[in-house]
């Protein structure tokens, strides 16, 4: 059929615009962001987090029985066919193995005991004096090497809480520099899922993506060091303790981190990695055998959700961008944003709306990513600035919403609400400066 022959490539410009498309999306919005508004604020559940009560996965399932029961003039076959494409793409499917491999990397990472040492190692070798300075310089190195803001939050918030405690330091302060150090590290690793969601989707080399992003992130993170600094200038110096730690544990984390920033293929670093730490825990004495691979196991089922997440949204974007729902974005946007600055802040907006809606910034990436790539080729707006604003501008919103998985961990991990921790802050929101100077400078 013709229909069948048609590429998903072809320009959302040729089709009407039709809001009623978007259908799926809004959907998903109420169950996914009403449920957890409900159970969160309204009603919540004691043990239980109310962005977690409806799974991810249920609302866009049945989002994506919505986008199948609405333009009728394709048949059930044509709209399977546009599934299949969708999901087929070359960048969905490598985005796919690349999850595959960061979960079974995190899995034996973790259960080796890497994370932990790598942290207390640098903690032993701060100053007291720059306690606070030094948690978010280390949260920043362990979420690159991690690739993951909420491992990093979930290893050193603990960690933050106890130098808070014995250096009569201010615990919210603690624990959101940390959290901000973990958002920083998540923006830029080479194999944090939200770097791989961003560039795969645009089709950009990551080193291409990270040499953007840096010259965005490093300044804002510069600045949040000098702002920690003068606001612990007139606090004792902490007594930071004695941190157990061995420096075998630590170097497969500084290896993946030197070879992704030399620009080595995300295959072979993450491979390399798996495998000095599948040595190195076994050497040491901190793996077996069932260990490790049964460690292996659970990193890439913990990736399984957000894979199936990957193929139910890309079969959803298909759908709608065949009945002209991206189309109408773009119209929407067009009628109000002019030239690349327009197009640029259209994508930043659209993907922190997004993140603001589902709580993931994967998630949020994977959504807004077929609608930015239309948006990037009409605006003139390069693939790695692209991928740079889906990355950094749903990073800004996670590291923010008091009920997203970061700060609801570290608010638990610490003891304190989640809404003190947000004045703390410092990074996500000194970042968002430097994303909006970076779009009024463009040209």
């Amino acid at each position: 059929m013709e229909s069948n022959n048609k590429s998903l490539a072809e320009s959302v410009t040729t089709l009407a615009p039709n809001g009623w498309a978007l259908m799926p999306i809004v959907i998903f919005l109420v169950l996914y962001l009403g449920n957890g508004i409900f159970f969160e604020c309204i009603r919540p559940i004691e043990g239980k987090m109310g962005f977690y009560i409806i799974s991810v996965v249920v609302a866009f399932g049945i989002a994506l029985i919505a986008a199948f029961l609405q333009n009728r003039k394709l048949s059930f076959d044509e709209k399977i066919h546009l599934c299949a494409q969708g999901i087929g793409d070359d960048n969905i499917t490598i985005m796919l193995f690349i999850f595959l491999l960061s979960g079974a990397f995190s899995g034996i990472a973790g259960a080796a005991g890497g994370a932990v040492s790598t942290a207390n190692m640098l903690l032993n070798i701060i100053p007291p004096r720059f306690a606070e300075i030094g948690l978010f310089i280390i949260a920043c190195l362990i979420s690159m090497a991690m690739g993951t803001s909420v491992g990093t939050i979930t290893v050193l918030v603990p960690i933050a809480t106890t130098v808070a405690q014995n250096g009569d330091l201010s615990l919210p302060m603690c624990v959101g520099t940390v959290v901000g150090g973990a958002m920083f590290g998540d923006n830029l690793s080479f194999i944090s899922d939200t770097t791989i969601a961003a560039t795969k989707t645009q089709g950009v080399q990551m080193a291409d993506k990270f040499r953007t992003n840096i010259q965005i992130a490093l300044p804002s993170a510069i600045l949040t060091v000098l702002v920690i600094l003068f606001l612990s200038m007139n606090s004792e110096a902490a007594i930071m303790g004695d941190f157990e730690y061995n420096p075998m544990l630590a170097a497969p984390y500084f290896a993946v981190l030197i070879l992704a920033l030399f620009g080595v293929n995300v295959f072979a670093v993450l491979m390399i990695g798996i495998v000095l730490y599948l040595i190195t825990g076994m050497m040491i004495g901190s793996l077996d055998y069932v260990s490790a691979f049964s460690s292996i196991g659970s990193g890439t089922a913990g990736m399984f959700e957000t894979m199936i997440v990957t193929v139910l949204v890309s079969s959803i974007s298909a759908l709608m961008k065949a009945g002209g729902g991206f189309a109408a974005i773009l119209d929407f946007i067009k009628k109000r944003a002019t030239g690349k600055k327009g197009g640029m802040a259209g994508i930043g907006l659209l993907t922190a709306f997004l993140d603001i809606a589902t709580a993931n910034n994967t998630v949020a990436i994977v959504i807004a990513a077929p609608i930015a790539k239309e948006i990037s080729d009409e605006y003139g707006v390069s693939g790695r600035d692209t991928a740079s604003l889906l990355d950094t501008c749903s990073c800004i919103a996670q590291g923010i919403i008091p009920y997203g998985a970061q700060l609801l961990i570290a608010s638990s991990l610490s003891g304190i609400s989640s809404v003190e921790i947000i004045p703390w802050l410092f990074y996500p929101f000194i970042l968002l400066i430097f994303v909006v100077l970076s779009v009024i400078r463009a040209k």
